[in-house]
């Protein structure tokens, strides 16, 4: 081998030294990569190990679309007549493939953790077993054996800010089958949906709401003044009826759907008065784990204290704003509800799912969050007793 003239003039005696290797440079980006896989690598170990509900295997659930059927054909949970044992229920994570209602087959699979409190919005439609009851008339609310609430696991969630907050209570859907899907289909997400017990097919109705992202409540018929010349509907709970009587009412109300976070009274000036009526009526709603709204129509109930005592998440309905069916009477009624949310922070707000109310509702929404209002579904804006 020739020599190189480096080589010709190196000292005797010194070898060739081999040339250093050069160490990769990672960018900043690489690194994090790098640190953010190892970080889910052992993650995933330390959820592997862990001890139960995790450590046993995953419940797989497959949904399909719902099918198209006449406004009058009941659904499975409205025809549920004889009572069963609740289903087996896996305490560990489920894997639920949902398909999407226009039958493409381009579904989503989400892993569901049970020690979770809310819902995933995708899966918002899909009763969870756990917090069902089977009774005769068909599927009710109850606390889950680990705590959770129907009032936390099917609540849309919200940014949790402490802004002006405004939520809306749109009533009486299920009773017109074109009303309800005008409602659905047009009042934002962000707007609460109370369903009527007397309505039609409301367990579709349910799953259609839930799907567009809307919390849900049931309304309740109550004892008014006058009754029974002013009659809120079949099943009505009455301050003169036995104990026995109101329960077997309040139930059916409660298991006409499911997938709800609470109670709304429906009429019930002299029942919300009574407060022998109202305790049973709040203690049966605890025990199951859900909110109570009292739309505010009278200042003698007795709520507020036997929501607190039976540890009820509790608000107060601020405004009807469709007494008057004026399109700009509701959007003066609902100008108001901002006024007053800026003031103390949050105001509800409460009306009926007529043609004018849910344009109205519609059109004012859009605007309100231009101007910084937060439209929050009604169990954010409750006083919860569990939580302090």
């Amino acid at each position: 081998m020739t020599p190189t003239s480096k080589d010709i003039e190196r000292p005797l005696g010194q070898a060739s030294r081999p040339a250093r290797r050069a160490w990769p440079r990672f960018r900043a980006g690489q690194v994090a990569t790098v640190v953010a896989a190892l970080c889910v690598m052992v993650s995933s170990g330390a959820i592997a190990l862990r001890e139960r509900p995790f450590r046993n295997p995953a419940q797989v659930v497959v949904t399909t679309p719902l099918e198209k059927s006449s406004a009058e054909a009941p659904t499975p949970m409205e025809s549920a007549a004889a009572p069963s044992k609740p289903a087996a229920v896996s305490d560990g994570p489920s894997i639920i493939n949902v398909n999407p209602p226009d039958g493409s087959g381009k579904g989503v699979v989400i892993i569901r953790d049970p020690s979770a409190v809310g819902q995933d919005l995708r899966i918002a439609h899909l009763p969870d077993k756990a917090l069902i009851e089977q009774s005769e008339t068909g599927p009710l609310p109850v606390r889950g054996d680990d705590g959770r609430r129907p009032a936390d696991v099917y609540a849309r969630p919200w940014s949790g800010a402490r802004g002006t907050r405004v939520a809306i209570v749109i009533g009486g859907l299920g009773l017109s089958q074109t009303g309800t899907q005008e409602a659905i289909g047009k009042l934002p997400g962000e707007i609460t949906l109370a369903f009527a017990p007397q309505g039609n097919s409301i367990g579709r109705w349910m799953q259609e709401a839930r799907r567009t992202g809307h919390e849900i409540i049931m309304q309740v018929p109550l004892e008014p003044f006058d009754f029974p010349n002013v009659n809120p509907g079949r099943n009505t709970l009455t301050v003169d009826a036995t104990a026995e009587e109101n329960l077997k009412n309040l139930r059916w109300a409660l298991s006409r759907t499911t997938n709800y976070t609470g109670v709304m009274n429906y009429m019930g000036a002299r029942f919300s008065a009574d407060a022998e009526a109202m305790g049973l009526f709040l203690a049966e709603l605890g025990k199951r784990g859900l909110l109570f709204l009292d739309d505010g129509s009278t200042a003698r109930s007795v709520a507020p204290e036997l929501a607190l005592k039976n540890g009820v998440p509790f608000a107060i309905g601020d405004t009807a704003i469709d007494a008057v069916r004026d399109r700009g009477e509701i959007l003066k009624k609902l100008d108001q509800l901002e006024s007053t949310a800026r003031a103390k922070g949050y105001a509800i707000g409460t009306g009926s799912a007529f043609d004018v109310t849910v344009e109205a509702v519609a059109a004012w929404a859009l605007e309100a969050k231009k101007r910084g209002i937060e439209i929050v579904p009604v169990s954010a804006v409750t006083t919860d007793p569990e939580r302090g």
